[in-house]
């Protein structure tokens, strides 16, 4: 249509510029009046086989349109595809979304929240559009990414014949005796002593930094023990 109105705005043109050329009729020479209106009757055919082309062209379109099968009808043969109905599908799609929310929060436990997404992911309603990337793909990278941050500390029960330099030693601990003073400063309030601990107390294991970890391994690579005698 925008370009049957550019047509239509040429035809005035041209029917102006008649109109200009008559009034300096006068100024022309027989020639050149009759070499411009020749020109003139070449760009109105050329004009009105442009809006021809263009009227056939709109009509294959209405066609081609008329054609076209109601959005509605399609998603009612995609659901009866999977099996399913539009709300089924909606209230599939709000499981989506809390799961989604419940990852993006943090919210309960990895394990329980990659059952939940397996089980929609089972379900055919998954392979409806705007459904099957966010349940298949883009939920999934978000429980790959979550990565379970370590406790900030954990707690320790002393045994008998432990001692801070045994228990820093354990791999499950800290794997470095020499990160016994960690333990120590942590539990002042237990430890009158750092060689006198005792069965059954409880100790708190704090985390060791970076730079801490970083002390202490090269404590560990530079120490070198007394020679026997």
């Amino acid at each position: 249509m925008k370009n049957i109105k550019l047509l239509l705005i040429s035809f005035l043109t041209l029917a102006f510029s008649v109109n200009i050329y008559a009034q300096e009729a006068k100024e022309m020479t027989h020639e050149e009046w009759e070499s411009e209106i020749k020109r003139l009757g070449e760009n109105k055919v050329e004009l009105s086989t442009e809006v021809a082309q263009l009227k056939e062209e709109v009509a294959a379109l209405k066609v081609q349109y008329s054609s076209l099968q109601n959005p509605a009808d399609c998603e009612k043969e995609l659901l009866a595809m999977v099996g399913t109905t539009s709300m089924e599908k909606a209230a599939y799609a709000k499981q989506v979304e809390m799961l989604e929310k419940k990852i993006n929060d943090r919210n309960g436990n990895k394990e329980d929240l990659q059952n939940e997404l397996n089980t929609l992911k089972s379900s055919m309603i998954s392979a409806c559009p705007g459904l099957f990337d966010k349940v298949h793909n883009q939920l999934q990278r978000k429980l790959d990414a979550w990565v379970d941050e370590a406790p900030k500390e954990v707690l320790y029960t002393v045994v008998k014949g432990d001692c801070l330099w045994n228990i820093a030693k354990k791999k499950e601990i800290y794997g470095n005796g020499f990160a016994w003073p960690k333990i120590y400063n942590a539990n002042k309030d237990q430890i009158k002593n750092p060689d006198l601990i005792y069965p059954k107390q409880i100790f708190k294991i704090p985390n060791l930094t970076e730079e801490e970890k970083a002390k202490y391994d090269k404590l560990r690579q530079n120490y070198k023990p007394a020679p026997a005698n």
